[in-house]
């Protein structure tokens, strides 16, 4: 049974030059008749994908390809220019880790809250939060506001939350690398039960070792197209002697 497709997926997305295009200097530039619509980015480019309940999937390419652009339209949290986006199931997105907190609330509050919009009731969660808050290590943290915390803390927070509540299709962009090497162990640990279970898994690493052994297949983006789309580790070979030609290239100029 299939849990994810994208059929001819395109996203175009506004340039930094946009994002920091104050209203003060688009006034100034209206008055001066100098006034230019800025710029927009292709991001994604007619994306074609089906992925299957259970199925482990590696998604590579270098910065910019469009890889965490691709998991945010799967979640919901970008919608598509063009293109169809259609998901079946519970989906736990571990991305901007932290990213949607209420600062000025308390961490339980917060550990309820993200559950709720997961789409768990409050006493499931209620339950749940002893585990949560020892995983992440803030059973001194429950009371005070969010804001308190530091980033990593933030972002052990989120992890915690995401992982405990076990969706039917768990997100990972480059998460392994949060908090510190008994965390990071801790965190890989826990993600190895969702390789063992029936869930669905996406995920985003420049580790390509654990994504050639951890994964089934691999999307390999290529400034926001699919290069190629197969075997963990023909894909991930194709990669590696791609970009080792483009650094000889570059030594060489």
């Amino acid at each position: 049974m299939e849990v994810i497709r994208l059929n001819q997926v395109s996203l175009w997305r506004r340039t930094q030059e946009e994002f920091s295009y104050d209203l003060k200097k688009t006034i100034l530039s209206f008055l001066e008749g100098k006034y230019r619509h800025p710029a927009k980015k292709l991001v994604l480019d007619r994306i074609d994908l089906v992925v299957k309940a259970g199925e482990k999937v590696g998604i590579i390419g270098a910065n910019g390809a469009g890889k965490s652009t691709l998991l945010k339209v799967i979640c919901g949290i970008l919608q598509p220019t063009r293109g169809v986006v259609r998901v079946a199931g519970q989906i736990a997105p571990l991305i901007e880790l932290g990213a949607g907190f209420d600062p000025e609330i308390s961490v339980m509050d917060n550990i309820i809250l993200y559950g709720v919009m997961l789409g768990f009731s409050r006493q499931e969660m209620m339950k749940r939060a002893p585990s949560i808050l020892d995983f992440a290590e803030l059973q001194e943290y429950s009371l005070v506001p969010v804001k308190v915390l530091s980033s990593g803390m933030g972002a052990r927070l989120g992890f915690a939350i995401a992982t405990d509540v076990q969706p039917d299709i768990l997100i990972l962009d480059e998460v392994l690398s949060v908090g510190d090497e008994s965390f990071k162990n801790k965190c890989k640990q826990r993600i190895e039960k969702f390789w063992a279970a029936d869930a669905t898994v996406l995920v985003v690493s420049h580790d390509l070792e654990f994504i050639r052994q951890s994964c089934e297949w691999v999307i390999w983006l290529e400034k926001g197209h699919v290069k190629l789309i197969g075997d963990a580790n023909q894909v991930v070979q194709e990669y590696l002697a791609t970009t080792a030609i483009a650094g000889t290239t570059n030594t060489r100029l």
